[in-house]
């Protein structure tokens, strides 16, 4: 690509967003690419026509793009991925937030807005934190937002078995002004005590759930699969957090699970064979069943 100008530029995008009409290459990735190369603002695009790109940016440019169209997201170019109201930073070793993790947030925050209030310190455990994204939205929002109409604080703790993605969520907890979380390394529940006094009020994950054999697996070539696939149907991980939940939830205590579309009807038997009740499923904003809630 040898344009110069962000008219030219534009008019390149396009021809390679017409090239890409087939792929799974979202049309904006291009677009929102050169906006952080350039570094300006998206009104520019129809306000600084004119601006030529320096040679370094030309580079820069044309190398990420080569990089998207082998399957790199363009967050792993720019570094973050915006969630909740927050900018995380995001590398190889975290899985990138989506938009349908939200729901897992906005569920979480209604069925905690719903229990009376309480002056002793609430827990909260994210299983399988990666980036951090669960748990720093949480606690931006129990402990930062609502600080002033909520009596009791919550104590959050974030386990994730990759020291990696623990430093990049450490990061994410610095940068967005988020202290109050603890982070130990765990596979699951292995390292934590089941004491009573550490019991938590509220359990998240949003753990690998994608079955191995699934061919979209073959598409998603820079994330670290082992945060994305699972055993039997995608199902193993499920199991075991769902299976272990008991014992480190308070009476009363809320689970929640991010899940596949295709998996309600099975993450909801697991609920119930492990004694949970109000078990129930909530769509994503696509209509998928995406999250399924139970309280033991």
């Amino acid at each position: 690509m040898t344009a110069s100008t962000i008219r030219q530029m534009k008019q390149d995008i396009q021809q390679l967003t017409n090239e890409a009409a087939n792929s799974n290459l979202p049309p904006f990735w291009l677009t929102d690419w050169l906006l952080y190369v350039i570094d300006k603002p998206a009104i520019s695009l129809m306000t600084d026509e004119d601006y030529q790109l320096t040679d370094s940016e030309i580079e820069q440019f044309n190398a990420g793009v080569a990089k998207i169209r082998q399957g790199t997201p363009l967050a792993y170019l720019t570094g973050q991925q915006e969630f909740w109201s927050l900018t995380f930073k995001v590398n190889e070793h975290t899985l990138i937030p989506r938009p349908d993790t939200e729901i897992l947030i906005e569920q979480v925050l209604t069925w905690i807005n719903a229990q009376p209030n309480s002056v002793s310190p609430k827990r909260l455990l994210d299983l399988g934190t990666g980036s951090g994204c669960i748990a720093i939205s949480l606690a931006h929002e129990l402990n930062t937002k609502r600080s002033n109409s909520k009596i009791e604080s919550w104590q959050v703790v974030a386990v994730d078995m990759s020291p990696e993605a623990l430093k990049v969520a450490q990061h994410n907890a610095a940068i967005n002004d988020v202290a109050d979380i603890e982070f130990i390394q765990s596979s699951w529940y292995d390292e934590l005590p089941s004491h009573d006094e550490l019991l938590f009020d509220v359990i998240v994950s949003n753990p690998p759930y994608i079955d191995e054999a699934d061919e979209h697996l073959a598409r998603l070539v820079a994330e670290p699969i082992s945060a994305l696939s699972a055993p039997n149907h995608g199902l193993a991980d499920i199991e075991t957090i769902v299976g272990q939940a008991p014992k480190y939830l308070r009476v009363g205590g809320l689970l929640a699970i991010e899940h596949g579309f295709d998996q309600g009807d099975a993450v909801r038997k697991l609920f119930v064979d492990s004694n949970f009740e109000s078990v129930h499923t909530v769509q994503d904003y696509g209509g998928n069943d995406r999250v399924t809630l139970g309280r033991i």
